[in-house]
This record gives structure tokens, C-alpha cells and sequence, in this order.
């Protein structure tokens, strides 16, 4: 039961409804919603899923790009306690089943684009009773009219798990990141503080909102009574001219957006007026960051954190502590430690360790992982780093046991691609790992070892990874040898292998 102590996501829909009820909220393919109308949008979707009696805690998965449907979505959920599996529409069949499998979700929505891969799925899980296409009968679902949901709401728990995001690979595959309301709606609030965000403010959806970056500033953005402009797919082009026209001031990034943007704008013959936008924020390197604000004169903020963090835990200018990802947020505590768990002095390189409101609730339907991931009271985030004295985190990689790698802001787990590399029946044994790439940041790269007599080409077996796996995923470059070397322990030596074979090392 709701306690006059608590806040929730849907709150912060009705309370935009009666402070800024006039003022603009969404901007979707020529079409703009008032507060007022988004609150009412979000109120007759409310009342519409009551009306099918899913009890409190029901997955309700969500495979789209960006739409304005993810935020009456976002309202709705948090009325009625359903908790929302945001899944990435990037995956290939059998990571989206995996999906499915790991949640049970009662209820899957949809868009055109996804149908070839989603219905046979659905077709094949009694389990999933409701499904809906968002551009066929989705609008089914909204009632007539808004009355009741308020009170439907007065019941919203902003502690229960919310909102699940696959993100860490266990034995290959990914878990689901369980977050709370109350979580995010702190996360959010300082980003709103930090980003000086507001009802003037303008936010373009370039970063899909399945994404916990993507979640963060959008819903930030509104929380602030500010503009959701939403994109559903990225141009440099569109979102120059939205820019532009929307008066945007804010933009999530992660290579190659950011390049991307300023190539358009160098090849004009005039430059946009780009005057509105303030703040770009995400992952690049300096070097285009530098070009960026010289550029369009916006700043550009760097930051780190996890879904597990419910979003960013450091940030602040890029050009403010150079090299840095930035400062300790003021909801986090953050230590580097040992490997059992000793604060290592500033400077010295170790895990990063987090603890706070920002915290994840654990993973989905994994105790074992839980315990382990937040033992001794800290959240372990796998993730290695630096702090100095004033406060600023140098991000040093991942420790092996979680070697994560992000081409363009995604995230993939050699294990996953290791996986599928070896399922060919010409591979004996792969080593995956990250390298420098110009476009993307990072790109995929495989050291492998094949089967006696067997012989497979580098294109065939990328393209092989590809029907596994999703795009994103599979190896840019594949290096074939003869044996991989091995650590006293008879493992992979993966750190021999990825200083011989990284470029530049």
C-alpha cells in the first residue's frame, strides 16, 4: 500500500498534468503531446490493462523502438505494479527466447518490425496470453476514458522490481537486471540537478529507451515537466534538423553517434543552428569530444555506470578532470578494493565497489549470483578503476571473470560470442575480446583454434556468429592459430592473448 512517504514514476505523470499541464511533453513524427494529454494518454492505458486483471509483479515485455507508447507505459506500469522487461529488439531469435524464458512475461508488445521474429516465439510460450503490435491493436488497450486510474495508482509500490534489463552474461548467458522506482526516480533526480534540467529543456531519444541510459535522461527529462523528443531510428541528418527545430538541449551518445552528427555537419555548406543544445552526454573519445564543442559549442559530459546502478554513478565534463569519467554522483558511495574487499588508497587500481539507493534490486531468478555480486555489503560491479582524492573515477577495463566489451554502446560478453564461435564444427577453441576501433570505440575481435583436418574462412564463420547471435555481437576480426597459450591453471591465458593480438599493444 502507498504511504504518504512515497513517490512514483506515475506521480511524476499526474504532477507534470496539474504544474505544466499546457507545456510540451512528447514530439513523435510531427505530433506533439501536452502534459495534460500524456497524463491522459497514460491514465486510459492504465485503466485499459486493469481491465485484464494481471496481478502485481506480471512481466510485461516490451520489444519496440523508440515510441511515445514507452512512456504511457512507464505511467502505467508503476500504477499498477507490473514490472516492465525492456528487451534490446537487437538480439538474435535465441537471446529474445532466452528473454522470454528467463521473465515469463503474461503480456508482449511489439512493432512491425520485430513481428517475423517475436510471434513465432510468442506462438511457442502458452505463458504469454496478451500480445500486442503497436502500430494494429495496440490502441485496443487505452480505455475511453481516464477515470479511476489516480485511484488504481494509490496502490503503486515504488520499491517492487519495476523495470528489467538483461545486461550481465552468467555461463553465456545474460541476466536481468531488476530495478526499482524508487531507484530510478534518485538516479534521475540527479541527472536533473546536474543537467540543470527543467520544463525549458528538450531531450532528443537518439539512445533507445531499452537502454538504461536511454530510460535515465528520458525520464528525467519528464520528471523535470521538460520534452521527450523521440526518434525511432537514427540519421545524422534527422537529429541535426530535430536539433533544431525542437530547440533540443540534451542528447545521450555512445560511439558513432557523436561522429556521425559533426561529419553531416561539416559537409553542409552552412552550418545548423545548433544554439539551443547545451549538453551531450555519454562515451567518446577526446578527440572528437574536443572537435564536438568546438564545433557546436555544447559541452560534452562523460560519465560511468551500470544498469545495476540504475544508470550513471559518475559524470561531469569531459574536459573538467581530463581523463576521468567523471565524479562520484551524491547518491552513490563508491570505494576501489582489493580482491577481499579492502578500500585501496586514491590512485591505486582496483574493483569498484558502489553502494547506496542506487543499487539494483539483484538479478532475476538468481540468488546464488545475487549473494556473490553483493557480498560484504557492497554491489561489485566487475568493473575495474581509480579514484583520486577529490572524488573523480579512472575507469582501467573489467576483470576477467566479466571482460565486457561495447562497440557503440552495447554491451557483449565474450562468453556469449565464445559460445556461438565454438558451435561451429570447425572450431576447437575461441578467446574473445575488445579492441580499439575508430567508428565504434570498441570492436569484437576472436583468437580461435580449429578441429584437426577442419579448414572455415574468417567471413564464413562472422557470418555463421551473426545467426546466433545478435549483429552487434559477432567478431569483427577473426585470427586463426595453431594453439592458444594457457595459464599455469591450464586456462585460456586471456591476457597474453589480448596484449599479442591488440593492435597497437
Amino acid at each position: 500500500m502507498n504511504t504518504p512517504h512515497q513517490l512514483t514514476i506515475f506521480d511524476f505523470f499526474h504532477r507534470n498534468a496539474l504544474m505544466n499541464g499546457q507545456e510540451r511533453a512528447l514530439y513523435f513524427n510531427g505530433e506533439t503531446r501536452s502534459h495534460s494529454e500524456l497524463f491522459d494518454d497514460a491514465c486510459r492505458l492504465t485503466c485499459g490493462i486493469a481491465k485484464l486483471n494481471l496481478a502485481a509483479g506480471t512481466r510485461v515485455a516490451v520489444v519496440a523502438k523508440n515510441h511515445p507508447a514507452f512512456f504511457h507505459l512507464f505511467a502505467a506500469g508503476s500504477a499498477l505494479n507490473l514490472c516492465l522487461v525492456l528487451i534490446n529488439r537487437r538480439l538474435g531469435e535465441d537471446e529474445l527466447a532466452h528473454a522470454l524464458d528467463d521473465t515469463t512475461p503474461q503480456m508482449v508488445i511489439y512493432d512491425n518490425e520485430m513481428t517475423g521474429k517475436i510471434l513465432p516465439l510468442i506462438q511457442d510460450r502458452p505463458g504469454i496470453v496478451h500480445r500486442f503490435n503497436l502500430a494494429e491493436n495496440f490502441s485496443s488497450l487505452y480505455a475511453q476514458d481516464s477515470q479511476g486510474a489516480v485511484e488504481l495508482a494509490a496502490d503503486s509500490d515504488p520499491d517492487r522490481a519495476y523495470i528489467i534489463i538483461h545486461t550481465a552474461a552468467v555461463q553465456g548467458k545474460p541476466r536481468g537486471a531488476v530495478l526499482s522506482q524508487a531507484g530510478l526516480i534518485l538516479a534521475n533526480l540527479q541527472l536533473m540537478h546536474a543537467y540543470g534540467l527543467d520544463k525549458t529543456k528538450a531531450y532528443l531519444n537518439i539512445l533507445p529507451l531499452f537502454h538504461i541510459m536511454g530510460v535515465n535522461i528520458g525520464l528525467g527529462t519528464l520528471m523535470a515537466g521538460g520534452k521527450n523528443v523521440i526518434m525511432d531510428h537514427f540519421s545524422p541528418q534527422s537529429a541535426i534538423d530535430l536539433i533544431r527545430e525542437q530547440n533540443v538541449s540534451i542528447f545521450g551518445s555512445f560511439p558513432p553517434i557523436l561522429g556521425r552528427i559533426l561529419s553531416c555537419i561539416q559537409s553542409q555548406d552552412t552550418p545548423p543552428d545548433l544554439s539551443s543544445l547545451e549538453i551531450a552526454a555519454g562515451l567518446e573519445n577526446p578527440e572528437t569530444a574536443e572537435q564536438w564543442e568546438a564545433v557546436t559549442g555544447s559541452k560534452f559530459w562523460i560519465m560511468y555506470g551500470q544498469t545495476e546502478t540504475s544508470g550513471l554513478i559518475t559524470f561531469s565534463p569531459i574536459f573538467e578532470q581530463p581523463g576521468s569519467a567523471g565524479r562520484v554522483s551524491p547518491l552513490a558511495r563508491m570505494v576501489v578494493a582489493d580482491d577481499l574487499d579492502n578500500a585501496l588508497p586514491a590512485g591505486t587500481t582496483g574493483e569498484i565497489l558502489v553502494k547506496g539507493p542506487l543499487v539494483f534490486k539483484g538479478y532475476w531468478n538468481a540468488d546464488d549470483l545475487n549473494a556473490f555480486t553483493f557480498r560484504n555489503g557492497w554491489h561489485h560491479t566487475g568493473d575495474m578503476g581509480q579514484l583520486d582524492e577529490n572524488g573523480y573515477l579512472y575507469f582501467k577495463g573489467r576483470k576477467p571473470e566479466k571482460e565486457l566489451i561495447k562497440p557503440g554502446g552495447e554491451n557483449v560478453f565474450p562468453a556469449e560470442v565464445e559460445n556461438a564461435l565454438v558451435s561451429h564444427g570447425a572450431v576447437d577453441k575461441a578467446c574473445v575480446f575488445g579492441v580499439p576501433d575508430a567508428e565504434f570505440g570498441e570492436a569484437v575481435k576472436a583468437v580461435c583454434t580449429l578441429n584437426r583436418g577442419c579448414t572455415v574462412g574468417e567471413k564464413e564463420l562472422i557470418a555463421y556468429t551473426g545467426t546466433l547471435i545478435a549483429g552487434f555481437k559477432k567478431p569483427k576480426f577473426i585470427v586463426f592459430v595453431d594453439q592458444l597459450p594457457l595459464t599455469p591453471a591450464g586456462g585460456i591465458d586471456r591476457f597474453a592473448i589480448k596484449e599479442k593480438y591488440t593492435p597497437g599493444q
